[in-house]
Parts: C-alpha cells; sequence; structure tokens
C-alpha cells in the first residue's frame, strides 16, 4: 500500500492489521486488515466501473460494515464521497443526481432500476451494495486484497460533498477537503483524548458529518474500535454500554436512554457521552448526571466546517452551552446586540472550501478576511464558552436531522386548497424539536389533515413531515408583510405545554 501523506485515508486505515476496527451487530468483528482488504477491492472495481480521481461517487446505501469499506474505497481513488440520506425518494435523488454529477451512484439492489432511471438520462452509472455480500459492487471486486495504491491527494483536493439545504430549500454541496475532515479528526482526537483502547458505539447514520467524520474518522484515526449499530435503538445501545468507553449521539438518545432501568451500572465502564446535531436541554444533561455519574460533553459544529467548539474533556462542562472553541480554530461574534448576542463566525483549517458550483453564494457566506457565516446567533460568555441562542434563519431540528421550513412549505403549497403555509419547529422534549405546519386554505377549500399527509409522504422522508397541523384564517406578519415565524412558535409552544 503506498502511503500519501495528504489522502485522508492513508491515515485512517494502520499498518497493524490485527487490530479490531469494527464489532458487527451479528456479533463478528473485523479487524483493521480485513477492512483495509475490503476497501482495496473495492477500489478495484470503483475504477474499473471508471471511477477516476476527483469524480463524485453518490452513496445511497444502508449503514453496513460495506458501507464503510466504500466510503474508504472512494478516498482510496482519490474519489469524492457524496452521502445521501436513503430515506430520500425518487423525486428529492434526482436533484442530487444532477447537481453532483456522479460518476456512480452506489444504492441498495432493491432500488437498483428506481435508480436507473435518475440516472440514465444524466449519464451516471449504477451498481449496488448489499450487506449480504449480493451487490454487483462485491461481484465485480476482485476477490483477491489487491493492492490498490491509494491515489495521491493534496490537501486541498475534495474528500466529500455533504449536502445542506438552504433556506431557499435548494441543497447546497458542502466541499470538504482531505485537509479539512483531518484537521478535524486530529483536533478532536487530541481533545478528547482518544486512543487505541476506545470502544465507540457507533448509532448515528454514517449520511451526516457527525456519524461519519466525527464517530468514524476519529476513531479510525485513532486505532479505536466501533459497536457499528445499523440505526438508533435504544435497547442496543444499552447492550453495547457495558463494552464501550465512549458514546456519541444526538440528544434523543439520553433522553431514550433515561428511561433504562440500570442506567449507571451499564455506564460504569464509559469514560465519554457526546452530544451534538441539536441542542441538549439543560435538564437532560441535569438528568443523566445525577443518574448516572457522567457529565455529557457537548460539542458544536456544522457540516461545513466540521467541529468548532467542544466542551473541556478536563474541566467544566457547561450545560447551555457548547464549550470554548477548539484549539486552532477561530470563533468570533460580529454586530453583538446589547446582550453580546450575534452572528457566529469561523475560521480555521477545519472550515470547508465552500458550495459546489455555488461561487456566488460561497463568497457571499464568508467574511473579506475569511471568515464563514455560520447563520446560528450566539454569544462568548467571559470564560471563553460559546451559548447558541437560535439561528437565524429558522432551521428546525428534528432528532438531530435538520429541516429547512421552506422546502416543506413548497411542498405544502403545491397542494390544491392551500393558499400559503408557515413550517417551523416547537420543543419538544425527545426530539428536541418537532415539526408543526400552520397553514391557510384557500377561500372555500375543503382541506383536511390526511390530505396534506398523503400529499407530504410521497414527497419528503418522513423526519420532514410535520407532526402537527394547524389550520388558521391567515399568518401572523409584521410591518414588511414577512411571515412572523417568532409568533408562530411562541403560540403553538405555549399551546403544546398547556395541553
Amino acid at each position: 500500500m503506498s502511503h500519501h501523506g495528504t489522502n485522508l485515508v492513508s491515515h485512517l486505515l494502520p499498518e497493524d492489521r490485527e487490530r479490531t476496527a469494527i464489532h458487527l451487530p451479528g456479533g463478528g468483528v473485523v479487524g483493521y486488515g480485513e477492512l483495509a482488504d475490503l476497501s482495496a477491492r473495492y477500489a478495484g472495481a470503483l475504477a474499473a466501473a471508471g471511477v477516476a480521481p476527483g469524480d463524485r461517487l453518490i452513496a445511497l446505501t444502508q449503514k453496513s460494515l460495506r458501507a464503510v469499506a466504500l466510503y474508504l474505497a472512494t478516498l482510496r481513488v482519490g474519489a469524492v464521497y457524496v452521502p445521501i440520506n436513503p430515506a430520500y425518494t425518487r423525486a428529492e435523488l434526482e436533484y442530487f443526481v444532477r447537481d453532483a454529477r456522479p460518476s456512480l451512484v452506489v444504492t441498495d439492489p432493491a432500488r437498483e432500476e428506481e435508480l436507473a432511471l435518475v440516472c440514465g438520462p444524466l449519464s451516471a452509472r449504477v451498481a449496488t451494495l448489499s450487506e449480504d455480500g449480493s451487490g454487483s459492487l462485491d461481484r465485480d471486486a476482485d476477490p483477491r486484497p489487491a493492492e490498490h495504491d491509494i491515489a495521491a491527494r493534496e490537501s486541498d483536493d475534495l474528500a466529500a460533498i455533504l449536502y445542506t439545504s438552504g433556506t431557499t430549500g435548494r441543497s447546497k454541496g458542502a466541499m470538504l477537503t482531505h485537509g479539512n475532515l483531518l484537521a478535524n479528526a486530529q483536533t478532536l482526537k487530541s481533545a478528547w483524548e482518544y486512543t487505541a483502547d476506545d470502544v465507540l458505539v457507533h448509532a448515528l447514520p454514517i449520511f451526516h458529518t457527525h456519524g461519519l467524520f466525527v464517530g468514524l474518522n476519529v476513531s479510525l484515526l485513532s486505532r479505536a474500535s466501533v459497536i457499528l449499530l445499523p440505526k438508533f435503538d435504544v435497547a442496543a445501545i444499552a447492550d453495547a454500554l457495558p463494552r464501550a468507553t465512549v458514546l456519541m449521539g444526538v440528544p434523543t438518545y439520553y433522553t431514550r436512554l433515561l428511561e433504562v432501568p440500570d442506567l449507571r451500572a451499564r455506564c460504569a465502564g464509559v469514560r465519554l457521552f457526546v452530544s451534538g446535531s441539536a441542542p441538549l436541554l439543560t435538564a437532560t444533561h441535569t438528568e443523566w448526571r445525577e443518574r448516572t455519574g457522567h457529565a455529557i460533553l457537548e460539542r458544536y459544529g456544522m457540516t461545513e466546517t466540521t467541529m468548532l467548539t467542544s466542551n473541556p474533556l478536563h474541566g467544566e462542562r457547561r450545560p447551555g452551552t457548547v464549550g470554548p472553541p477548539l484549539p486552532g480554530v477561530s470563533v468570533r461574534i460580529a454586530d453583538a446586540d446589547e446582550n453580546g448576542v450575534g452572528s457566529i463566525q469561523v475560521a480555521g483549517p477545519n472550515v470547508f472550501r465552500g458550495y459546489w458550483e455555488m461561487p456566488e453564494k460561497t463568497a457571499s457566506e464568508f467574511t473579506t478576511d475569511g471568515f464563514f457565516i455560520t447563520g446560528d446567533l450566539g454569544r462568548i460568555d467571559e470564560d471563553g464558552y460559546v451559548q447558541i441562542v437560535g439561528r437565524a434563519k429558522d432551521l428546525v431540528i428534528t432528532g438531530g436531522y435538520n429541516v429547512y421550513p421552506k422546502e416543506v412549505e413548497t411542498a405544502i403549497d403545491a397542494l390544491d386548497g392551500v393558499a400559503e403555509s408557515a413550517v417551523f419547529g416547537v420543543p419538544d422534549p425527545d426530539f428536541g424539536e418537532q415539526v408543526v405546519a400552520a397553514i391557510v386554505p384557500e377561500e372555500g377549500a375543503a382541506i383536511d389533515q390526511s390530505a396534506v399527509e398523503r400529499h407530504l409522504a410521497e414527497r419528503l422522508a418522513r423526519y420532514k413531515q410535520p407532526r402537527e397541523y394547524v389550520f388558521v384564517d391567515e399568518l401572523p406578519r409584521n410591518v414588511m408583510g414577512k411571515v412572523q415565524k417568532t409568533v408562530l412558535r411562541e403560540t403553538y409552544a405555549r399551546a403544546e405545554h398547556a395541553a
């Protein structure tokens, strides 16, 4: 295996082949050597399918050992990994294929025909990956662990594009480089004192920065091992905790685990509980500490910047804050009001290269001195801890997933009988926030909730669909005619608590 220091994958696959890399759901284990070999075989199959350095590869795969190997294989051939949530509908997928222009889309065999219809006109090829090894990628891979060389990459070359929606509804592809991802993994390894003795309970999705770049990259870089759970399942996580040293999750994981009876005993060997992707309620932090004796470490990151801040491993982990900036990362507050609240801006080796083929959008999101404007509002206290107070653009985060109101509104407004709609989040103890839609029917139109639900089921992934609908005569507006989401949130959040 020829090593190219700047290709991220050469840092994630160690020479020590015997170490355990992954504990499989069925109880088997996979060593680093076996993982390296599988990724080399897939890299050979990708190269044979015409995937060249710099090409995009869309991975629309269920979470599995093979999906992890595909990620490593994509980096290995120097291609750009573009993970997409497998819950997306065909209508949603068409946009990503059109925008990313991949040379290959890898999907579940069950969706091969559907994807062929999407990819055919856009001249992208389709390959399949199945957990049981029956997909075309396994069939096309040389059974010998080919010594597929690691492609030379510069640190500024793209390693991945992760899509993040804009409030305009159009998803933007955040371009992350080998250098971005390596810098962030090295920083977190050091900040959280991650070692080869660590065992991570990995229940997060791997199409998202948290599961992919924090969970996987940091663990592999540290030569640690990962208990790979296909999805979030409280019983499976509780079952894995006694064998683990680290759990990374979204707040929902912690609220659900608090229902497990012998929690303190299960957590005895765990050294670190990390929460991110959505705000952790102070009440959850407090109850977790009382029940387990551990303080959850809350950190802050986003697709475009990977991780920016983290509460300290040693020192006070303050509930309601995301901790000070990580080493090497500069965080500042711009245009602060009298309470010190302003726009959170960031610079550092972790910050992405920009949005895929959107130079104007990229330029508008950076300041003249090179700081990225996160779109979050926050303050930094006298001890340097960052507190996020809200989002400039009304993003709803439910169960760790971002829901962009505009996308949901556009889908609702397309339904006959709907005059207009406003989508917003209200606090939810389990999911952090839940999606609510306020709908104004057209004059004389008979429209009901079930019609809206049926309409959205075909158009939006489940997590984007509102959990609650309210039908109103008009939406609250300010003098400029802009819908006041804050008024809606306050009205329906109060109604929630009163219920």
